[in-house]
């Protein structure tokens, strides 16, 4: 079996290609040490680090995936242009204190003769799910695959891609995966734009345009908390925004109950607000969680028993 480092400063971090490297490196751990697992498709930035921290602190091994995952793009998104700075990743891994990273290719993940895909209903269909046909199928069989894989007694996702987390808990919860769901905060800059692999495609002007989006939910969180519960003005409001800002084109404003991920039209019970929008060549997407009196409230981890 061959490991491969990329220089004599990560001779402590293992990286491997395969499926059976994966597993021969873990098996010693299993049962005896909790395995925290970060799943990414690359590009990382400060959030994936927070993740990976987060990880770190709460188990004794830390993998992190880097794999672009092709069934969950359309054919005409961006998995050609998706950024791969593989070198930048494994470093960024290893200074954070990251034990094996699993690069596959993808006929590793995908031989050809892969009939079986896994399917959530219900909540992946309002959403991203409405514009991005098979993309949450896509990400629930890779998931799914890197959980059969790796066997994580733990897994670390963010709260930016909301509906990704809340779809992920639901397979957890049933197909009975024996792992337990922690979901961190939004990682975001200075000025508030949540932080994407994707905001690497835009201009400094673009940037600042896009900072629109936390400002528009910033707004619809003031009006909820001042007492409005009619989500029709605070969307109408929200959009206004984001078309004052500049050239955009708005893919969806939503406010919808936080476990069904249907629209609400009344808010009086904890709901997600989450928009995504185009700005330039990036799809960008943002979102809080509220309770019905306004206050910001997080996705729940969840803990499934073996």
């Amino acid at each position: 079996m061959t490991w491969k480092t990329t220089n004599n400063e990560m001779r402590g971090m293992l990286t491997a290609e395969t499926i059976h490297q994966v597993r021969q490196a873990l098996e010693p751990s299993r049962g005896k040490h909790t395995i925290g697992f970060v799943p990414t498709m690359g590009a990382l930035h400060a959030g994936h680090v927070e993740l990976i921290r987060t990880a770190r602190r709460e188990c004794a091994t830390v993998v992190v995936s880097l794999f672009v995952n092709p069934i969950q793009f359309s054919p005409n998104e961006d998995f050609q242009q998706y950024p791969r700075p593989l070198e930048d990743d494994l470093r960024i891994c290893n200074d954070a204190g990251v034990d094996l990273v699993f690069v596959p290719s993808v006929e590793q993940m995908y031989p050809t003769s892969c009939r079986t895909a896994v399917h959530v209903s219900d909540i992946t269909e309002s959403l991203c799910g409405a514009s991005r046909p098979g993309h949450f199928d896509g990400v629930t069989t890779v998931v799914a695959k890197l959980f059969n894989i790796i066997q994580p007694d733990r897994a670390y996702f963010g709260q930016k891609d909301a509906q990704q987390a809340l779809v992920v808990r639901k397979m957890i919860a049933d197909l009975n995966f024996p792992i337990r769901l922690h979901v961190c905060p939004t990682a975001r800059d200075a000025a508030g734009l949540a932080l994407s692999s994707r905001n690497r495609y835009l201009s400094d002007e673009q940037r600042n345009q896009a900072l629109c989006l936390y400002q528009a939910l910033r707004l619809a969180k003031e009006a909820i908390g001042s007492g409005e519960r009619d989500s029709e003005p605070i969307i109408k409001k929200m959009r206004q925004i984001i078309e004052v800002a500049g050239p955009a084109k708005i893919d969806y404003i939503s406010i919808v109950d936080s476990d069904t991920v249907q629209a609400v039209r009344r808010i009086d019970r904890p709901v997600l607000i989450a928009l995504a929008v185009q700005i330039g060549p990036a799809r960008l997407i943002d979102n809080i969680m509220l309770d019905a009196a306004g206050r910001e409230i997080t996705i729940k981890d969840l803990a499934i028993q073996a």
